[in-house]
Order: structure tokens, then C-alpha cells, then sequence
């Protein structure tokens, strides 16, 4: 009898905290500017791919939609949250979305005051 050793899986499971969000954007012409405006952000990595464009960014960062407006070279008020939403395909953290940005939240807990979310335990 043949005894077979299987090798041990690359891919791992780690359930600790990152500290990262981010967003999935295609890779078209609003995600390439909605990119190029996150990319200036210290905390935010941008990785172009063939069809999406990857968006990580370290604990919060904001996306503020006057500054899509003026990287575009449209008017105030052409790029909002559902403009957002029909480029974005996913997302990991916690997202609100306010009238003039959305932000991103690493920590949930972080995001807390702004959807009226009461951290105090149950007794």
C-alpha cells in the first residue's frame, strides 16, 4: 500500500483584525478618476488590474465627492453616492455614505456614532 504525504495548503486562515478597507472599482473612466483621487491619500494603496482597480486603504480614509467633481472637470454635485455605487463592485469595512463623501472604516466601532450604533453592552 502506496502511503501519499499531502503538502501543507499556502492559503491560510487568519480571523485576527487587519486595520484595512478598501473598495473594488471597474476600470473605467469614473473609477480611474475616483482612483486617482484616493491615490493622493497617504494611508491608500491603489492597484490597477485588467478589468477592476483595487482600493486598500489603513484605518479611515475619506472619498470626497467635490474632489472627484474637480478631478473629472465637472460640476460640483456630478459625483455623488450613487455615481459611487454603480462604479464600486464591493467592499470590505464599514462604509457610510454622507451627503458630501463616503468613508471608509477599518474598525467598525470607529463608524459607530455615525449609524447611531450604541456600543454599550446589553444587561
Amino acid at each position: 500500500m502506496t502511503t501519499f504525504k499531502t503538502s501543507e495548503s499556502p492559503f491560510k486562515s487568519d480571523n485576527t483584525a487587519s486595520g484595512m478597507c478598501g473598495f473594488t472599482l471597474m476600470n473605467n473612466q469614473v473609477g480611474a478618476i475616483v482612483a486617482e483621487v484616493v491615490s493622493k491619500l497617504d494611508n491608500v494603496v491603489v492597484t490597477p488590474l485588467p478589468s477592476m482597480i483595487r482600493v486598500d486603504g489603513k484605518g479611515r480614509f475619506d472619498l470626497v465627492y467635490a474632489d472627484v467633481d474637480e478631478a473629472a472637470g465637472e460640476e460640483e454635485g456630478w459625483f455623488n453616492a450613487a455615481e459611487f455605487e454603480e462604479s464600486m463592485s464591493t467592499h470590505y469595512g464599514r462604509m457610510v455614505h454622507l451627503d458630501d463623501r463616503t468613508i471608509m472604516f477599518a474598525n467598525p466601532e470607529d463608524a459607530a456614532e455615525y449609524l447611531d450604533f450604541d456600543l454599550k453592552p446589553i444587561r
